[in-house]
């Protein structure tokens, strides 16, 4: 499915119509279940797809809502689909809030350590992003922490909300003994930030490990070779960016040591 696409998919048609099923002039909130999934299919004459969590999901995180759909938000503000339970949603009308990469940021090179054959092999946009995270120790840089994978693709349960999938969960600490959880989300290709997935993260990592101060982290491709890395907050139900870097992996012959010297000012 992409995005970009102008001609309604049955992901789009099925959502569509829960939305209106429960729409109503002035209303901001509408709770729905996973099981309406199969009511719409059968009304709309669609075949449901085998999974029906991916409907959901496509929605939230990869594509846009249904253009009628938007029609209805109010200005500065859009429909986002949220967890409230397990299989159970809620569209809520939020606060417009686009993160994108800052094109005009200064970008820093830093020796490429990824391992070739790590190259050669990721799957997928986000499993190689996760990977070169990972093994230029990007975190660690960025946050001035020393930092350590304690797990990646964590699918996890948050009270109140279901269940939830964390990209790659860091743990780490600072030199005055700090511990820190560390909730990393990767977006690859034309993806966007998630308030969403951040909340859920913030939540799951407050439940989970509430001692420990929480440094969300959001990461992308801005090229195949340059990643964009966002430390996020919240300030009331707005997602905010703490700070935002730019690295370009490049092999170490190609740095000077004029850059190096530069880098320090």
């Amino acid at each position: 499915m992409s995005g970009k696409s102008r001609t309604p998919t049955r992901y789009h048609q099925l959502i569509e119509k829960i939305f209106f099923d429960g729409y109503r002039e002035g209303i901001t909130e509408i709770i729905f279940e996973r099981t309406a999934l199969k009511g719409a299919a059968k009304e709309l004459d669609i075949r449901l797809p085998d999974n029906l969590g991916d409907v959901i999901y496509a929605m939230r995180f990869r594509v846009p809502m249904p253009q009628a759909v938007v029609a209805t938000q109010s200005e500065g503000r859009e429909w986002i689909i949220e967890l409230v339970g397990r299989a159970k949603y809620r569209f809520r009308l939020a606060t417009v809030n686009r993160i994108v990469p800052n094109s005009n940021l200064a970008v820093i090179r830093i020796p490429d350590n990824t391992p070739e054959i790590i190259s050669a092999y990721a799957l997928d946009d986000e499993q190689a992003l996760l990977a070169k995270v990972r093994y230029n120790r990007l975190i660690d840089i960025f946050l001035g922490l020393t930092t350590f994978s304690l797990q990646n693709h964590l699918r996890t349960s948050v009270k109140g909300v279901g269940q939830i999938e964390i990209d790659e969960l860091y743990v780490g600490l600072d030199k005055y003994g700090c511990h820190f959880v560390i909730p990393v989300q990767a977006k690859g290709g034309s993806d966007q930030i998630s308030a969403v997935q951040t909340a859920q993260d913030i939540a799951w990592c407050t439940q989970k490990y509430s001692r420990l101060r929480c440094r969300p982290i959001s990461v992308q491709f801005v090229t195949s070779d340059q990643i964009a890395l966002f430390e996020l907050t919240f300030d009331g139900d707005e997602l905010k960016v703490v700070e935002e870097r730019h690295y370009k992996l490049v092999p170490a012959r190609e740095l000077d040591a004029s850059e190096i010297v530069a880098y320090r000012s």
